[in-house]
């Protein structure tokens, strides 16, 4: 029988979305799978974390492009990101906690072509007037970040309903990101 990659990492993304510091036992397990065998595609936890960052990456472009950004208002894109990025939020948030993925150059290049798309959409809200310009995009990209994390966790652990997820990531950072007409 052979061995669905794709399964063995989404059991493992589930699994450390709610329990980040499960053992290699404990993913195999929830993988239904033996230790040696995942230890066979995956060296060591290291190697398992990084098969999960190219998952993570792979999702999170794919949403970028399902959520047409260079469409319509910022704000409508926005919205439509967070949407799109919903299914995929756990493993994020759990990628967001590796430190070793964001440090020296080991760093995949696929982070800093998700964050200038990011950058990049709310530097177009800026330019049409949608969003405040004294926050730069770069604060803007890391504060949605730390909203889809958290939301991610608060429903994972039942304190938010799956159905809000969106609109309070939304309402949240748009409610603090929209300029505002001048008195």
């Amino acid at each position: 029988m052979a061995l669905d990659r794709e399964q063995v990492l989404r059991s493992a993304a589930a699994l450390l979305t709610r329990k980040s510091t499960a053992t290699m036992d404990e993913v195999a397990k929830a993988a239904g799978i033996s230790r040696a065998t995942l230890h066979r595609h995956f060296a060591g936890r290291d190697a398992l974390v990084r098969a999960l960052e190219a998952l993570g990456i792979e999702e999170c472009e794919a949403a970028l492009d399902a959520a047409r950004l260079d469409e319509g208002p910022a704000a409508d894109a926005v919205h439509r990101l967070v949407r799109e990025i919903e299914p995929a939020a756990g493993l994020l948030a759990f990628l967001y906690t590796e430190n070793q993925l964001f440090e020296g150059e080991q760093q995949n290049q696929g982070w800093t072509r998700i964050d200038e798309r990011i950058a990049g959409l709310f530097r177009r809200g800026q330019q049409n007037g949608e969003f405040r310009i004294d926050l730069t995009p770069a604060w803007l990209t890391e504060a949605l970040y730390g909203l889809l994390a958290s939301a991610a966790w608060a429903v994972t652990e039942g304190r938010v309903a799956p159905k809000d997820f969106t609109h309070m990531i939304v309402e949240l950072l748009l409610g603090g990101a929209r300029r505002r007409e001048e008195s």
